[in-house]
């Protein structure tokens, strides 16, 4: 006799999360473009400092995660008690999820908003609402609007993937003062460092008792393969997360490949610039070729066809050139690719593809 043991509800309603394609079967030269890594690795000493541990790996890591705490606190100018740290922000998402959502709660994000939201919400039994976009952008009233007396979490990326958009501090303030008593802001600011002069949301997180901030080691600081975030917030809402985190849910690689790479500030600094130089050459070279996108705040462009099939048809051609990018009709944007800022060839290589795939269809 079979048994089949439920799950419970919700579970089975969750599509599983895809990442972006790394390769592609009888091409050499691959450039992955497809899930918004940092082309050019991470600072030569989160390396150094990764490498430093691989002789103590039978050592349990630090519970407390209390020298990479200092690090971010020092470099963004917050308080360590106020610091979690996590297996990416995709686990801080979980754990605000599973702390303060559940059976009857609803959850709000943005139409296309990062798909996480949704699949941590489902996982603690609660209900993902979508609040409308105005031109691929977060719309503070639609939110507001969407929100009702059972509404506990409402997630915004800000700058938004796949969009690239963003909204500025005073939106976001309305929307943390608007919210329901007893829900949550959370400002997933995943590529927040991309933004020069941007807070990615701390100042919010620091003055008021419902906004909690997320960030991650995994875009500008190139540690993606390391799985490596963070959260910001009142320390009571970190108290209630601490709880439910693991106490070894970061190892000691982690740990130091983080603390150095938050210090090399002139390593950050240095990708960004070449982030915003590069990201505005691709955007302009796909403009010139009549291929629009909206102004991105973060590191890839997300290039808008004519329709879905003309999108599904370059996207074709890209992969016979060796390049991977990523659609993203999963997020509500099937005439849409999401392209990656690679570096100077890449970035080239895309153009000339583009333009290739452009005179084909003409």
């Amino acid at each position: 006799m079979t048994r089949v043991i439920p799950p419970q509800p919700g579970i089975m309603d969750i599509d599983l999360y895809v990442g972006g394609k790394a390769q592609l079967d009888g091409v050499t030269d691959v450039v992955k473009l497809s899930s918004n890594e940092n082309p050019f690795g991470p600072s030569p000493r989160a390396i150094e400092a990764a490498q430093a541990t691989l002789g103590s790996l039978h050592r349990y890591p630090s519970t407390d995660h209390a020298a990479l705490r200092a690090a971010i606190a020092a470099v963004h100018g917050l308080d360590p008690d106020r610091i979690i740290c996590g297996a990416g922000s995709d686990e801080i998402i979980a754990f605000l999820c599973q702390a303060y959502a559940g059976p009857g709660d609803e959850v709000l994000h943005t139409e296309h908003g990062f798909a996480m939201y949704a699949i941590s919400a489902r996982a603690a039994g609660a209900t993902p609402v979508v609040a409308a976009e105005r031109e691929r952008t977060t719309d503070v009233d639609a939110i507001l609007a969407a929100c009702t007396d059972r509404t506990r979490i409402v997630f915004i990326a800000n700058p938004n993937n796949p969009t690239g958009t963003m909204i500025g501090g005073n939106d976001l303030a309305r929307l943390a003062d608007g919210l329901p008593a007893g829900a949550m802001l959370v400002i997933d600011g995943a590529y927040a460092e991309y933004v020069p002069g941007y807070d990615g949301g701390a100042g919010l997180a620091t003055t008021r008792d419902n906004v909690v901030m997320t960030r991650t080691f995994s875009k500008l600081y190139g540690l993606g393969g390391l799985r490596i975030g963070w959260g910001y917030g009142p320390r009571a809402i970190i108290e209630v997360l601490n709880r439910v985190r693991g106490p070894f849910n970061l190892s000691q690689t982690q740990l130091d490949a983080a603390e150095a790479a938050v210090r090399d500030t002139a390593y950050a600094d240095q990708c960004r610039a070449e982030n915003a130089r590069l990201r505005d050459r691709l955007a302009h070279d796909l403009a010139a070729l009549g291929i629009p996108s909206d102004t991105s705040q973060g590191n890839f462009v997300l290039a808008r066809f004519a329709d879905t099939a003309e999108a599904e048809a370059c996207d074709l051609h890209l992969q016979s050139r060796g390049l991977i990018v990523r659609r993203v009709g999963n997020y509500g944007l099937p005439h849409c690719l999401r392209i990656t800022v690679g570096d100077d060839a890449a970035c080239a290589r895309v153009a000339a593809a583009v333009a290739e795939f452009r005179a084909g269809a003409a």
